[in-house]
């Protein structure tokens, strides 16, 4: 028998995968396996082959029915109507179809048919017509027609705040368009206004099939046998959702960092057939603050002193998101050097810890915009006539 193919595997998604799951998925291993982007890589194009193969059966609705409930798909309308490995009695993607074969043929007949004899097999009565009713779905004539629960798809979007709101944590109102269950008939996508022809099968309640010369006569899967179907609703046009603006409140922690993803479960688009809603990823995006800067949850910033502070050493009082904090340089502080000011940075919620403020020194020279104070710089050279640069000679 064939090995048989896991098209989600493939493509690396679980079998309850949304359609918009699936689509993503596919691009983005088409995008990494692509012929022109791995030219001469016969693997990679093997891979693209059968990525491909995946997103074809699994990107249709039909076709993924078909196979979920039996394993595989055939493009002839019936799984595996090609001639299998089993011989001709196995066409059926390795089912054994030789008894049900022989009931209707007799050796030299010439593919003439006879009667079937209702002792000589099991299969003879109605199993073969057992698994069609597999393949294609049936729940046997009359009834109402029916969908499986579909998923609604995720929503994404981008919400913009301000450093502080990170920092101390906000709450949001966004206003979001999603698919939401229609008012006028309740997501059932059926309207008051009766029955309709199926366009499936025109009416007739019955659609062919064929499995290689085979051509069978089945009950019509979209309208149950019946050639109708309930009218659609006039509202959403039989789709049970409509879209619409909505307002969506959401509370953004304190110590929220730029690029973080939330998620907001059963706020996306509504779900078909019964189906559950997608939920609502909000990605944040926090502007820029003057002179703070963020590392994680530490907080860095730059503080500019005077000659005699970085020289003499001083207490200077430097400004954190509490509030000012008083620092301590020592005497001699060279330019760009750095001071931790322990745990004055961000708080984490999560780890029950709060990070530290980096504080950068930068020695700012006096303006000498008076002769005093040029005479005093003089002085100064004077008495430390020393090259700063001297060690960079000797090693040039």
């Amino acid at each position: 028998m064939a090995q048989r193919k896991d098209y989600y595997e493939t493509l690396g998604v679980s079998r309850d995968a949304s359609p918009d799951d699936i689509r993503k998925a596919y691009r983005k291993l088409a995008r990494k396996y692509h012929p022109d982007l791995n030219p001469g890589d016969k693997a990679a194009e093997d891979k693209f082959k059968s990525v491909s193969e995946a997103n074809d059966i699994l990107g249709d609705e039909k076709k993924r029915k078909m196979f979920d409930q039996v394993g595989f798909y055939s493009d002839s309308g019936a799984p595996g109507s090609a001639p299998g490995p089993g011989g001709p009695g196995m066409g059926f993607g390795g089912f054994d179809f030789s008894d049900f074969l022989n009931q209707h043929q007799t050796p030299g007949s010439g593919g003439r048919r006879r009667a079937p004899n209702p002792e000589a097999s099991p299969a003879a009565g109605g199993g073969f017509r057992d698994i069609f009713s597999q393949f294609f779905g049936q729940r046997g004539q009359g009834g109402p027609q029916t969908h499986e629960p579909e998923k609604g798809s995720d929503l994404e979007y981008t919400l913009n705040i301000d450093f502080w709101q990170s920092i101390k944590g906000t709450q949001a109102r966004m206003n979001i368009s999603r698919q939401d269950a229609c008012t006028t008939c309740y997501g059932s996508g059926a309207g008051s206004g009766g029955t309709i022809t199926c366009p499936e099968c025109s009416g007739t309640g019955n659609v062919t099939q064929m499995a290689g010369a085979m051509r069978f006569t089945l009950n019509c899967p979209r309208c149950n046998g019946t050639g109708k179907l309930q009218s659609a609703c006039p509202a959403c046009n039989g789709e049970g959702r409509m879209a619409r603006m909505d307002y969506v409140d959401t509370r953004i922690p304190p110590g929220v960092s730029n690029g973080t993803r939330m998620r907001i479960a059963g706020k996306g688009n509504a779900g078909l057939g019964g189906g559950s809603p997608g939920d609502l990823y909000i990605n944040i995006r926090v502007a820029e603050h003057p002179f703070f800067d963020r590392d994680g949850d530490n907080i860095e910033i730059t503080v500019p002193v005077s000659v005699p502070e970085a020289a003499l050493g001083a207490k200077i009082e430097v400004p954190t998101i509490d509030g000012r904090a008083l620092l301590k340089i020592p005497m001699g502080t060279q330019n760009g050097q750095k001071f931790r000011l322990r745990e004055k940075g961000v708080p984490n919620a999560r780890k029950e810890t709060r990070g530290d403020q980096i504080v950068q020194i930068t020695v700012q020279p006096p303006k000498a915009n008076d002769e005093r104070t040029r005479e005093l710089l003089r002085e100064l050279a004077e008495l430390h006539p020393e090259d700063p640069r001297a060690e960079m000679w000797g090693k040039v």
